[in-house]
């Protein structure tokens, strides 16, 4: 007789309680490109995605409503101008880049709420949503909400 181990089943499942407040925590530190892209849509004004790529990148292309603030530009002084009110989503180019992990230690150190987007401007483009070039924010209020695939 053969015994075949399991992988998956090395490492038992976590009790259910503790995977679903692992999960919660993870949802709380981390939003995707099609949650953001509904609530850019639907004009939710609590929150404000900062591109934390240089201004060069941004106006090369960028999240509409996006606004550039390169996290090597993130000083106290400039994080005092920030409304304390928001909650802030921080992006770059994606999983090779860790600009927007750094844009959000900053902001979280400085005592902003901030999430980050998970993989950044490359998987906003690879669901297909639409990417403003120029030095404008641009805008998605009002635009018809995508169909999430997952």
């Amino acid at each position: 007789m053969t015994s075949t181990l399991s992988a998956v089943l090395a490492f038992p499942p976590a009790d259910p309680t503790a995977m679903a407040q692992a999960m919660q925590d993870k949802l709380s530190l981390y939003t995707d490109a099609w949650d953001l892209a509904q609530d850019l849509a639907a004009g939710i004004e609590e929150i404000l995605v900062i591109d934390t790529r240089s201004v060069e990148h941004y106006r090369a292309g960028h999240i509409p409503g996006a606004v550039s603030l390169a996290h090597r530009e993130m000083t106290p002084e400039r994080l005092a101008t920030l409304d304390p009110s928001k909650v802030y989503v921080t992006y770059c180019d994606g999983i090779g880049c860790n600009g927007s992990t750094k844009g959000a230690w900053k902001l979280a150190s400085a005592g902003f709420r901030v999430k980050e987007l998970l993989g950044g401007l490359d998987f906003w483009r690879r669901d297909d949503h639409p990417v403003q070039t120029g030095g404008t924010r641009g805008s998605l209020s009002g635009a018809p909400a995508a169909k999430c695939g997952c």
